[in-house]
């Protein structure tokens, strides 16, 4: 009878340890790609900043280096998100979204908010 108490207790011992794992792997698998599978936008600045630079632009954490800067969506339209990253580093040549660039005529008027 002890031989039946200690399989038994073995194999929930095993069983629990393997629900452990699984519970703690699939935990850190869905909340670690969440930053980076995030929906980003782009913004090539006309002219490349002297200093990599970092600023909350619409609620989002902006990071600039050179002439390239990357967001994350914010959930406003992208032309209003392009004039309020041209107010925060300047005037940009391209505003890239996740479903492609801005037009030509958005652009000017983003441009226009410097």
């Amino acid at each position: 009878m002890t031989l039946t108490n200690t399989h038994s207790t073995v194999r929930t011992a095993v069983l629990a340890g393997l629900a452990l794992f699984g519970t703690v792997a699939s935990f850190s698998a869905t909340v670690s790609p969440a930053e980076a599978a995030a929906p980003r936008y782009t913004a090539k600045l006309s002219t490349a900043l002297e200093a990599p630079a970092k600023k909350v632009v619409n609620g989002v954490v902006w990071n600039c280096a050179g002439d390239t800067c990357t967001g994350a969506v914010d959930g406003a339209r992208p032309a209003n998100t392009c004039a309020k990253v041209v107010k925060a580093f300047g005037k940009v040549a391209t505003f890239a979204t996740p479903k492609g660039e801005l037009s030509a005529e958005d652009l000017q008027s983003c441009n226009g908010a410097a």
